[in-house]
């Protein structure tokens, strides 16, 4: 999904040649002159490693290619952020790009053969790094409540304002689970399902009445939003379950030893 969420990207900029609103700000790292250029070669840079991350054998490449693309979309909110620091939302629009990074880096690592000297580092740094990112969202419901709540559809019990607060505190709740890994893979598993959610009942009735750029690109990223949660989930329990293995071995190895040499 998060090679898909890419392609979608892709498409999106080769037709209207140009980045995804406001979400890839890379116009603040380029000439004005060659907005257009650089908004096409980066869509179709996105449309080949999302591609490439849809085979093993090049998921690796595609990973890599996508978590610098990523990177250099997250670094054209660095202006906003210098220019608007008071406004949460710029920091907000950052910690949501670089979210895509973490997840690109941490299932790069994922991929990786288990005896590699940095993929236990990188897959711990990256979910300390998921979690900031998590309370970064958290931040960024409570500091926007009435935006938020006008994105929950209005039929929706027991109501706009609740929801928009809700989530604001499950993001909070799982950025602290991740932190101190109680229930970290169930907690982020919640959150790629909320993600889904907001694409489904906020974005998709929006993407029904209005099928622009705008929404188009929101659908997207929200798309890859909850494909990052995904990745960081999946990465988990794979950790989960390795921990255990070597675990079951190195009781069965005691166990060996014991009968080789029983006590006199």
């Amino acid at each position: 999904m998060y090679g898909i969420a890419a392609i979608a990207l892709g498409v999106l900029g080769l037709i209207s040649r140009d980045f995804a609103a406001v979400w890839q700000p890379i116009e603040n790292l380029i000439g004005a002159a060659d907005r257009k250029l650089i908004a096409v070669l980066y869509a179709a840079a996105l449309l080949v490693a999302g591609g490439a991350t849809l085979w093993r054998k090049s998921a690796q490449t595609g990973l890599a290619m996508l978590t610098g693309l990523h990177f250099l979309a997250t670094l054209g909110w660095v202006p906003r952020i210098v220019g608007y620091w008071r406004i949460y939302g710029t920091w907000n629009g950052f910690f949501e790009l670089f979210s895509l990074v973490v997840a690109g880096a941490i299932a790069y690592a994922v991929l990786a053969p288990p005896s590699s000297a940095w993929r236990k580092q990188t897959l711990q740094t990256g979910h300390y790094l998921y979690a900031a990112c998590l309370l970064s969202f958290a931040v960024g419901h409570f500091t926007a409540l009435t935006q938020t709540a006008g994105m929950v559809p209005k039929w929706l019990p027991p109501g706009q304002m609740f929801w928009a607060v809700a989530t604001g505190v499950f993001y909070l709740l799982a950025a602290a689970a991740l932190a101190v890994r109680f229930k970290a893979a169930l907690a982020v598993r919640l959150v790629t399902v909320m993600m889904l959610g907001f694409a489904v009942l906020a974005w998709g009735p929006l993407l029904l009445r209005q099928p622009e750029h705008f929404t188009w690109a929101g659908t997207a990223i929200t798309v890859a939003l909850a494909s990052a949660a995904w990745i960081v989930a999946d990465s988990l329990s794979q950790r989960s379950s390795e921990s255990t293995a070597r675990a079951v071995d190195s009781n069965a190895l005691q166990v060996g030893s014991d009968l080789a040499n029983p006590p006199v």
